[in-house]
């Protein structure tokens, strides 16, 4: 659960663009949301919906041309992440805000061993004596599960399972004790059981320390079982965002249902899952109605001409979408 309602990150308003050989992208389009301290915020939806160029903007890990974050803040710590100089921000990435990327093969340096690149990290971001690093590096591998730590520690990427390396860069990330993780689907690329497991060190790491969680994913039952509140993405905004109970009991976004209707359920056998028709939108404008009308069932005249904000539709629940989904009539 959540520890306190105080936030940690506060994103206003945040918009990211690229501009390609033909045309301009508008990855993300003015995406507000708050981080509270401790707390697991799941982040979904389809591919290309702006999650992962979300939350590199944040730290601006985007590449900058033919990247540009063209408005918005992101308070942390009382520091805009967005203005910051990039010297002061290098130490807020992988010290107070760890990253742990989808391919840790493509993540890792491939010629230093993995004891090495957790050692550096220590050393750009702690006051860690050189002759303790070792140790620490043993410790942390040991959190996340590695047998035979301190011999892994010589080991080179390349000599590692995929699930190892997955550990090894979520204990890079927590090397230098972070407030914040944000990790960009992490489990994707690891069987199921492996996957089981990266969460239950996940969960356990973050009870255990207190550290607040972003969770990019596509995987709904994933989000389920970790998150305290989930963020819906599409089309490079935020459509819907609830806490985890009410997201899956009582989703207001036409998407959202489409979304949860997907996903076979072992409370709902015998109903046919949902097939959501049409095709993602295209991010060559910044959209001026609903990017999901063309999609949406319900969709009428003021979709087509207008873009919904996020708008109260509950206790802590928020949608964007101009039809009362429960009613079946405008908002």
């Amino acid at each position: 659960m959540t520890q306190a309602a105080t936030p940690v990150l506060d994103v206003t308003d945040l918009a990211t663009r690229f501009d390609t050989q033909d045309g301009m992208v508008h990855a993300v389009n003015g995406v507000s949301f708050t981080l509270n301290r401790g707390e697991f915020l799941g982040v979904v939806g389809e591919s290309g919906s702006g999650k992962s160029v979300t939350m590199m903007s944040l730290l601006r890990l985007i590449p900058i041309p033919p990247g540009q974050i063209v408005s918005g803040k992101a308070m942390f710590e009382g520091q805009d992440l967005l203005a910051m100089e990039l010297e002061d921000l290098r130490s807020v990435r992988g010290g107070r805000i760890g990253f742990i990327f989808q391919d840790p093969l493509t993540s890792l340096n491939p010629v230093l061993t993995v004891g090495h690149q957790i050692m550096e990290s220590l050393d750009i971001h702690t006051d860690i004596p050189e002759k303790e690093r070792p140790d620490r590096a043993q410790q942390l591998l040991e959190l996340v599960g590695i047998p035979a730590a301190k011999q892994r520690l010589d080991n080179f990427p390349h000599e590692l399972s995929g699930g190892m390396r997955q550990r090894v860069m979520i204990a890079m990330a927590l090397a230098c004790s972070p407030r914040v993780i944000i990790a960009d689907e992490p489990t994707t690329a690891l069987d199921v059981t492996i996957q089981a497991q990266i969460i239950e060190i996940v969960k356990e790491l973050r009870q255990r320390l207190g550290t607040a969680v972003i969770w990019i994913t596509h995987d709904l039952g994933v989000v389920a079982g970790l998150a305290d509140r989930v963020i819906v993405m599409y089309g490079g905004q935020i459509v819907e965002e609830a806490t985890v109970s009410d997201l899956y009991s009582d989703p207001k976004h036409p998407y959202t249902r489409g979304l949860l209707g997907s996903v076979p359920r072992l409370d709902q056998k015998g109903l046919k899952l949902v097939n959501i028709k049409g095709q993602p939108p295209s991010l060559w404008e910044r959209p001026a109605s609903c990017s999901f009308a063309p999609r949406c069932p319900y969709a009428f005249d003021r979709c087509r001409a207008e873009n919904p904000p996020l708008m109260d539709v509950g206790p802590g629940h928020k949608a964007a979408c101009w039809w009362d989904v429960d009613n079946g009539r405008p908002r």
